[in-house]
């Protein structure tokens, strides 16, 4: 509920500070006080047009703000768009703030931070309804009419059902859209794919094969000079010429030598040792380069055959990935792919028939929506048409219009037909009154003058006080066209109501004002030749004697029906 309202250089209020409390909370005051300027000042908070000329003059911005205790059913909505917009502070209140600066430039504020103004009036559509003149939020507006109607009727179970298989079918529609389209060009995506997947296949990749294909090129490449420079190296170590004995037979020699020398002196047995050594280390390089020189091929076709294998795996990494494994990828992800195109039509044929099954759920759970909408519909309105009738608005009929809009790809009926659906079903539902005898239903919004909007509202949430999540409702001009004794039945009405919201009324009717739990006068004044609105929580005397100056000149007459007025209504509260 609305706790405090604070409003600065606003048209003529230079500096208002207000808290409320819960219940019904009465503001008079003479045409032109202000009280008009208060609804303006909110209206704009929670989202409404931020004009320049509400800037006061000689300042530079108009600003309001208001606190928000949040202690009913609107608090896990609020919540959530607090934790959606990551402006969650205290979770048991809510602070918004707008500014109008008179270049015209407008800031939006929630707990703080800046938001933009779509965001504001989605949070403050949760907070408040005003009803009256300046705006009229949810009955005027055919959109909210099914959600109302929901409420009413409690269908939050079969809705949440119905939603569910919404929920599936929008995903298996998804799925179906994406095969479809996969399907319009598929002849052209298997010839791709199917040629790129079969050359990749028909390479036999495998990975590192380029690594140890190159090593084999530079030997092949260079069979001639390998073999030549091994041959060297085996007829320095192992054949010798004779002029030069071969490294073998030198190093046997040495090694002879230390061995006699190791057995007179002992001392040099490690030395004798390391030239054995050093023979058996040459043997052995001898040995690798005969296997080495064995395995040394001059073989032009394995060339000519390694480079245009290499050529290959160049050609693919070039065309599928940087390397092997990229390539083998590649050639997977295809396969895959032409898995899933070739068994497009299959899956497109199964998802058909799951969605004309879903279809027709959804059909059987629409229809009993809509069948708890109807009967709600027409409870709702004899409950309303009752309310109308002590609000003096005895003739009056209500009624909800249901229509539905044929779609091709909708659901199907009985009859044959399809019709259009989302995700609150397949009805379309407006609110539709007759105020006067021998007129016809027609929309609300385009019939209802000011009072009769507020008068309706009021008896509309008098018969759904229970399911309305919004917890604070202001009303203005819900006393047009009425008089002293329908004032005490409105009065008991907005006390009813207050007790499951808070409620705002501004009135001119006294029989009205004495419900009130709290009762401000909104008052212009003139200070220093600027004009000024006042207001002042009245109590006692002070609420008296305002109640007497709504029902003329004050005296001993005006003043004791005012002090008779509140005893009536509290004897009517009673009852």
């Amino acid at each position: 509920m609305l706790t405090e309202l604070h409003i600065q250089n606003f048209a003529i209020i230079d500096k208002l500070d207000l808290r409320f409390d819960s219940g019904l909370i009465i503001l008079t005051g003479e045409t032109g006080a202000g009280k008009s300027i208060i609804l303006d000042a909110v209206v704009m908070l929670i989202g409404g047009k931020a004009d320049t000329t509400f800037v006061r003059t000689d300042s530079d911005a108009a600003f309001v703000e208001a606190l928000f205790q949040l202690t009913g059913p609107e608090k896990e909505a609020v919540h959530f768009i607090l934790n959606r917009e990551e402006l969650m502070d205290d979770p048991n209140y809510v602070t918004l703030m707008r500014e109008v600066r008179k270049e015209g430039r407008s800031v939006a504020r929630i707990n703080g931070r800046t938001v933009n103004v779509g965001l504001l009036k989605e949070l403050g559509a949760l907070l408040i309804d005003i009803h009256g003149q300046a705006e009229h939020l949810s009955l005027l507006d055919p959109r909210a009419h099914l959600g109302l109607l929901d409420r009413y009727a409690e269908v939050g179970l079969p809705l949440g059902d119905y939603r569910q298989t919404y929920r599936t079918l929008l995903n298996l529609r998804r799925e179906l859209s994406d095969l479809r389209k996969a399907q319009s060009d598929a002849d052209r995506r298997i010839e791709i794919l199917t040629y790129q997947a079969e050359e990749i296949e028909s390479a036999r990749l495998k990975a590192g094969e380029d690594e140890e294909l190159r090593k084999e090129r530079d030997r092949l490449a260079n069979a001639e000079s390998l073999a030549q420079n091994a041959q060297e190296a085996l007829a320095v170590l192992d054949e010798g010429s004779p002029e030069t004995p071969a490294a073998t037979d030198l190093i046997g020699q040495a090694a002879q030598a230390l061995a006699t020398l190791a057995k007179i002196d002992e001392g040099q047995t490690q030395l004798a040792e390391q030239a054995e050594l050093l023979l058996e280390t040459i043997s052995d390089v001898i040995h690798s380069l005969r296997d080495y020189l064995e395995e040394i091929e001059f073989n032009p076709k394995r060339l000519e055959d390694v480079e245009e294998r290499l050529d290959v795996i160049h050609t693919l990494t070039r065309k599928y990935g940087g390397n092997i494994s990229a390539v083998i990828a590649y050639g997977a992800e295809a396969r895959k792919q032409l898995e899933t195109i070739t068994g497009a039509a299959e899956r497109i044929n199964e998802l058909e028939m799951q969605e004309a099954k879903l279809l027709e759920k959804l059909a059987r759970q629409g229809g009993t929506l809509s069948e708890k909408r109807k009967s709600a519909a027409t409870e709702m309105g004899k409950g309303i048409e009752a309310e109308l009738n002590d609000l003096k608005m005895q003739s009056a009929r209500f009624g909800v219009d249901f229509q539905t809009k044929p779609d091709v790809n909708g659901i199907p009926m009985t009859d044959g037909t399809r019709i259009a659906f989302d995700q609150n079903g397949f009805d379309r539902a407006e609110f539709l009154i007759a105020p006067n005898p021998g007129e016809g239903l027609k929309p609300l919004a385009k019939i209802a003058s000011g009072g009769e909007t507020s008068r309706l509202m009021l008896g509309l949430k008098n018969v759904m006080a229970k399911a309305d999540e919004v917890p604070s409702l202001i009303f203005d001009e819900i006393d047009q066209g009425i008089g002293g004794r329908v004032g005490l039945v409105v009065g008991h009405k907005l006390w009813n109501l207050s007790r499951t919201h808070q409620v705002f009324c501004v009135t001119h009717l006294p029989q009205l004002a004495a419900f009130g739990d709290q009762h401000y006068q909104v008052q212009k004044i003139v200070d220093n030749g600027r004009t000024l609105t006042r207001v002042e929580n009245l109590n006692g005397e002070a609420r008296l004697l305002e109640l007497s100056q709504m029902l003329g000149e004050v005296g001993e007459g005006t003043l004791r029906s005012a002090h008779e007025l509140m005893q009536v209504a509290r004897q009517i509260i009673k009852e």
